[in-house]
């Protein structure tokens, strides 16, 4: 059974989101905050499996929720999807950088909404690549990044490269089909690459990416800079 915290300040929001995940199989909605600060007391009090939080709320914003539960220790089990009425915008950007594992649209459609819940609950970034992209894009492009930027250096020639393809949108079995190697390979340099830049998750590698110049906005997948 996954475990669900659901935080929005508006009660209907609430309430539709509960009553579509208690339709769905395998889902518990556990709690329910109205603010930021309930969100993060209320998600260290039950350690739910993804706590679902709108990127805007009172008295503690949904960035800085994502922050603090990102940087609780005990609290690193919790997997944090923002809810956004806009998929280009800076607080959800602010957001990922913050160690939320991806974003939902409050438009999503029901069947997503249980299948998104249960791709993060399992570790996996749940993320829009094109959405994705064009998001990271829009607020990294106007940023001077030089190539080669902070972190780079400890990674090796093979976890570069893999992680630009992560930044593309691709899943470790699409990435292992095209570089021609294992699935468990792949998986072991993607958790080296985490362990080694000090990120959360694989969204976090995503933004790194973007951040370092090691995928340049507006290059195709995978592309590298030049």
């Amino acid at each position: 059974m996954i475990r669900v915290l659901l935080a929005d300040d508006q009660p209907l929001i609430r309430a539709g989101f509960r009553a579509l995940l208690d339709l769905a199989g395998g889902i518990e909605v556990v709690g329910e905050a109205a603010n930021g600060v309930e969100a993060v007391e209320m998600s260290r009090a039950l350690l739910p499996d993804v706590t679902l939080l709108d990127v805007r709320m009172p008295l503690l914003d949904g960035i800085q929720a994502t922050r603090r539960i990102g940087a609780d220790p005990g609290l690193a089990g919790v997997r944090v999807v923002i809810l956004t009425n806009y998929a280009l915008d800076e607080y959800v950007f602010a957001a990922l950088r913050a160690g939320a594992a991806g974003f939902l649209l409050k438009d999503i459609e029901p069947a997503d909404l249980a299948q998104s819940v249960r791709v993060a609950a399992r570790g996996d970034a749940l993320l829009s690549p094109s959405v994705t992209r064009r998001l990271i894009e829009e607020y990294v492009s106007t940023v001077p990044r030089p190539s080669g930027g902070p972190g780079l250096d400890r990674l090796t020639a093979r976890e570069r490269e893999i992680v630009a393809l992560v930044a593309a949108g691709m899943s470790n079995e699409e990435i292992a089909a095209r570089l021609v190697i294992s699935h468990a390979t792949v998986k072991t340099h993607v958790s080296r690459s985490i362990t080694k830049l000090g990120a959360r998750d694989r969204a976090q590698l995503v933004v790194f990416a973007y951040e370092s110049g090691l995928v340049t906005p507006g290059a195709p997948a995978g592309g590298t800079p030049g």
